[in-house]
């Protein structure tokens, strides 16, 4: 790839998942240590470069990530600004066919540790290696997501991370470790684990399974109040991680494991790995070893021939397990999947259908669940100020995707970034209002 002239000021705009955000951290870290001055998702046109770090999981984010290109080079057209590059994992599935579509790029780069260093150096800048680990955060200053791994060995027949990510890859521990102590003395004090798939964390470096392992010894890290636990998967669970998420403080009682469905057919469709008993037995050992966990999950409806019948299935085990946090996706075919092969034969309003009908549901479980709340007390940690109110969440929560906490701005004085102890004095379905204690 060609070297260009260093720019002076870059903005880096990030699409799609958190672990896409924190590759734009590693390289926005790079860049500034090179004296390029950037920001992260600029509303004004006062930077001569943009970096686009694209999302190619599915459809929806596909167009994204074309529409904002687009819009990028509308404005190199227009002198606005002078170059526009593109990395990511769109750029990584389609580094043939991008190219010849979209001439007005200055460089396209893909998804790899290997590409950030290729757009560093493009960029008239040297990555130094001594700065591995190091993030510009972009988040509020105290929460940051830590990637431990990248890639994903499942062969699930809907997905194509594999494809696009490769193969599962731990992160040393020694380098995560270190990766945090920075994070905390910038302020972080809730890290966020995130991967393609947490629980086979360790199995390619260390011949074993060792997130619990990991977990020990990142909760002895001064500073660090929270640990969350993002995208674990069924299949391969490590029932020691419930253990210590039990009897460490500063490990949430929170778990995101994106299920899928609970019919036996589709899940053997899908190559998932679990089926119906393991499912239902993994969601009870959850409750059992930590009674107040709180459990997300996401749900795939639509997908290739998805009967009423099996529909039902996922609807009543939907209402018994009563999850907390729950997030449902209509069947989208991805090519180079196994399931793109498969008929799409379920029609669009209809997968539109089930998936209102399940929010629905879980609307009502969840203001169910919440109202149970009236009158507790709980830690939160405060997000934003918003409209006349701190934002806060519990342990309960993570951030963009879970409910709130609303405590009226006029009653008390309240910092960004520190722990208040609340009580829940009314609730909705998504948001508990609190008073503070």
């Amino acid at each position: 790839m060609k070297t260009h002239e260093k720019p002076k000021k870059i903005n880096v705009i990030t699409m799609g998942c958190s672990k896409n955000l924190v590759d734009s951290e590693h390289l926005m870290a790079q860049l500034a240590a090179n004296k390029i001055e950037v920001v992260h998702q600029s509303d004004d046109m006062d930077y001569d470069a943009a970096i686009i770090n694209t999302c190619g999981f599915i459809a929806d984010a596909k167009e994204e990530s074309i529409e904002m290109i687009l819009d990028a080079v509308d404005a190199k057209k227009s002198g606005q600004i002078e170059k526009v590059y593109v990395m990511g994992c769109l750029s990584e599935r389609y580094k043939k066919e991008l190219p010849d579509e979209i001439d007005d790029v200055d460089g396209f780069f893909g998804a790899t540790d290997a590409d950030l260093i290729k757009i560093t150096n493009s960029l008239g800048a040297n990555y130094k290696q001594e700065l591995v680990g190091e993030r510009m955060v972009t988040t509020p200053s105290h929460y940051a997501y830590l990637k431990i791994s990248e890639g994903c060995d499942r062969t699930c027949s809907f997905c194509a991370i594999p494809k696009i990510r490769g193969k599962h890859k731990s992160i040393p521990k020694e380098i995560l470790i270190q990766e945090a102590i920075s994070l905390a003395t910038k302020g972080v004090k809730e890290l966020i684990l995130i991967a393609q798939d947490l629980v086979l964390y360790g199995i390619d470096i260390y011949k074993k399974q060792c997130l619990a392992e990991l977990l020990k010894e990142l909760v002895k890290i001064k500073g660090i109040q929270w640990i969350r636990l993002h995208y674990t998967y069924p299949a391969n669970f490590p029932l020691d991680v419930l253990d210590l998420m039990k009897n460490e403080p500063k490990i949430n009682n929170y778990i995101d494991i994106p299920l899928q469905h609970i019919n036996n057919r589709i899940l053997k469709s899908m190559r998932r790995n679990h089926d119906t008993d393991l499912t239902r037995s993994l969601v009870s050992s959850m409750r059992e070893k930590v009674p107040n966990i709180a459990i997300r999950t996401t749900f795939i409806v639509g997908y290739p021939g998805e009967t009423q019948e099996e529909f039902d299935q996922l609807k009543s085990f939907i209402k018994e397990s009563r999850f907390d946090r729950m997030g449902v996706f209509t069947y989208s075919p991805e090519e180079n999947t196994t399931a793109f092969d498969i008929k799409d034969n379920i029609p669009e309003e209809v997968k539109n259908a089930r998936k209102d009908e399940l929010m629905q549901i879980q609307e009502k479980i969840s203001l169910e669940i919440n109202q149970q709340k009236l009158g507790e007390e709980f830690l939160v940690i405060i997000d934003r100020i918003e409209a006349d109110y701190f934002v806060g969440r519990t342990e309960f929560d993570s951030p963009e995707v879970d409910n709130e906490v609303l405590i009226e701005y006029e009653s008390c004085d309240l910092e960004i970034g520190k722990f208040y102890r609340v009580k829940i004095n009314s609730v909705d379905s998504f948001d508990l209002y609190a008073q503070l204690v």
